[in-house]
C-alpha cells in the first residue's frame, strides 16, 4: 500500500501504466482509500475515456472486472517530456552543417504537420482554426479562436514545451511554421507570452 492514500487520476494512471490492468481491489490497496472511492474515480476516468472495464469470465459465481487504460488514456501518458525535448533540441543546433541542420528541421516539421493536416477540416482559415483547437483539446493542449477583431486569431493558451521555448526562440518560430502548414495559409507570431503577453496568439499574415 503507498505511504500516503492519494486519489489523484495519476495514482490510478500510473497504477496501470506499470501493470496493464487491474482489479478494484488492487487499485485500492495501491491508493489506500476506500472501494467506493476508488469506484467513483473509475467511473469518472470510464466517462473521460481513458479507462474501460474488461470482463474475466470464471466458471463459478460473478464476473471479476479489471480495468486498463484506453488508446486515449495511453496516448495521454508521460505528456511532460520537456527534458527529451531539450536534449533533441540541442542535439539539433549542435549539427554543423547549416543545410544537414535545416534539412532535419524540415522533416521533423513535415512529420508534425502530416500527423495533424489529415485531421483538420473547415473552407475557412476561422474553421480551419475552430478544428484544430478541437484537435488539440484532445490531446490536452488548449487553444482557443477569437474573431472579435473581425480576423480570427489562434491562441495557445498553454505552451507544450515552456522551458525549452524560454531557452530558445527559434522553436516559436518553428511552431509558426508548422502551424501555416497544418492551417493552409500563412499566420504570424503576433504576440508571444515570452514578451510578457498572456498567451501566444497567431494571426493571419496578410494582417
Amino acid at each position: 500500500m503507498s505511504g500516503q492514500a492519494e486519489t489523484s487520476d495519476e495514482v490510478l494512471l500510473n497504477y496501470l501504466r506499470r501493470h496493464g490492468a487491474a482489479r478494484i481491489s488492487d487499485l485500492v490497496a495501491e491508493t489506500g482509500v476506500t472501494a467506493t472511492a476508488v469506484r467513483q474515480r473509475i467511473q469518472r476516468l470510464m466517462v473521460d475515456g481513458l479507462i474501460e472495464r474488461h470482463v474475466e469470465r470464471i466458471s463459478r459465481g460473478r464476473p471479476n472486472h479489471r480495468y486498463a487504460l484506453t488508446e486515449k488514456g495511453e496516448n495521454q501518458s508521460g505528456t511532460n517530456f520537456s527534458d527529451l525535448a531539450s536534449v533533441l533540441w540541442e542535439e539539433i543546433k549542435a549539427v554543423p552543417d547549416p543545410e544537414v541542420r535545416r534539412g532535419l528541421l524540415k522533416r521533423i516539421a513535415d512529420r508534425f504537420v502530416a500527423k495533424y493536416r489529415g485531421t483538420i477540416s473547415g473552407k475557412s482559415l476561422g474553421e480551419r482554426m475552430e478544428s484544430l483547437v478541437d484537435v488539440m483539446k484532445e490531446r490536452d493542449v488548449p487553444f482557443e479562436v477569437n474573431t472579435t477583431e473581425g480576423l480570427p486569431v489562434l491562441s495557445a493558451l498553454a505552451c507544450p514545451y515552456p522551458e525549452l521555448a524560454k531557452a530558445d526562440r527559434g522553436v516559436c518560430t518553428m511552431e509558426k511554421l508548422m502551424l501555416s502548414e497544418i492551417l493552409g495559409e500563412s499566420v504570424r507570431l503576433s504576440a508571444c507570452r515570452l514578451d510578457g503577453a498572456s498567451c501566444c496568439t497567431f494571426t493571419p499574415s496578410a494582417s
